[in-house]
């Protein structure tokens, strides 16, 4: 019996807007300017999917892993005439190839070992739910995300810190929005991640989330990211010395945070205050930012792509003058220092702007 991916005739219009395009799109999408082959553009990814849902080719492997060729960036969203949702669609493709028992090894292995990482943030989370202004009554719920939790424990600690100076005590969530399920192809279980979260924060009069992927899957239930509400009260924040002393600190813009929610001002605003001055810039920033690479589990499906999308964005930093990278992502942050960059996370700034004075 010939398969197809039924699924997709909700994408259908998606689908056919790129099938028919003129492939206009290979240098907005940091995947096909890594790797230069047709099947990796937006429109090489759209097509094939477009032609797996029709019935015209029979699923396999080869065809299914170009799904996985994607951040998740929004950047070929931003230069298209059309605003297609590439991304959406290449995600629900994921989830019809992995129906089909077609999905890449490395992202299979993600959702093999999502119990595991969910322990591993519990664990985190005991402990800090010891650090200061951390209350299970506090009317704010705080949600700090998985890779920040797991990977940059430090920076989840200052965001603790941030949050509760600002907000007078925070509750910190214990779940996950299931966003690394949905990247992966597992609608199920990220439904019930989501699920299980939603339960959490019932009832919380505000929810603040500091990692803007899980920001963007949470939108819908009013989530605020710590950088907006951060920036919507400027006056805490104070000049840092060191940061001001440094010849040149350029602020990157998360494709989730930019693209995904809109907000380009607030990291900004937030690091000029830091700095005493405007921060450097890309050469191509806020809408027309490049992609750092970290996205949409790339670092596990296609290594050595993000690999190289992180080098390309890095080499533009240096031929700029170099200096420090700054950042409001986890996925970005991590792709970053494994590339060898100088880069901090912009709460960490924070964190140190906002410490009361000895005096």
């Amino acid at each position: 019996m010939k398969r197809s991916l039924s699924l997709l005739d909700e994408r259908r219009a998606a689908l056919e807007t790129c099938g028919y395009c003129p492939k206009l799109c290979r240098a907005a999408c940091p995947v096909s300017e890594a790797e230069p082959r047709d099947s990796l553009t937006p429109w090489g990814k759209m097509s094939l999917a477009w032609f797996a849902a029709r019935g015209d080719v029979e699923p396999d492997r080869d065809h299914a892993a170009t799904a996985w060729a994607c951040t998740g960036c929004y950047s070929c969203r931003e230069h298209c005439d059309h605003r297609n949702e590439v991304a959406h669609t290449l995600g629900a493709a994921r989830a019809e190839y992995r129906a089909l028992g077609l999905a890449p090894a490395a992202s299979e292995a993600v959702v093999a070992g999502f119990e595991q990482r969910r322990r591993e943030v519990s664990r985190a989370l005991s402990e800090l739910a010891r650090e200061p202004g951390v209350s299970e009554t506090a009317e704010t719920a705080l949600l700090l995300g998985c890779d920040y939790v797991r990977k940059h424990a430090a920076v989840a600690r200052a965001a603790v810190a941030v949050a509760a100076r600002l907000f007078g005590g925070v509750r910190l969530v214990d779940g996950c929005c299931g966003l690394p399920l949905l990247m992966a192809g597992d609608r199920a279980g990220f439904a019930e991640s989501l699920a299980r979260l939603r339960a959490q924060v019932s009832g919380a009069p505000s929810l603040v989330v500091l990692d803007p992927g899980c920001a963007v899957v949470l939108e819908e239930l009013g989530a605020k990211t710590l950088v907006e509400l951060a920036a919507a009260r400027l006056e805490r924040f104070d000049r840092v010395p060191r940061l001001a002393a440094a010849p040149s600190v350029r602020w990157q813009d998360p494709c989730k945070l930019g693209r995904g929610l809109g907000i380009y001002d607030a990291p900004r605003q937030l690091l000029s205050r830091a700095l005493g001055r405007a921060p450097e810039e890309f050469a191509r920033s806020r809408g027309e930012a490049l992609c750092s690479g970290g996205g949409g589990l790339l670092p596990q499906t296609m290594p050595e792509t993000s690999a190289q999308i992180a080098a390309r964005r890095l080499a533009e930093h240096a031929e700029l003058g170099g200096g420090l990278v700054v950042t409001a992502c986890a996925s970005s942050l991590a792709r970053f220092q494994k590339s060898g960059a100088d880069v901090i996370d912009l709460i960490s700034i924070l964190d140190e702007s906002s410490r009361p004075s000895d005096g």
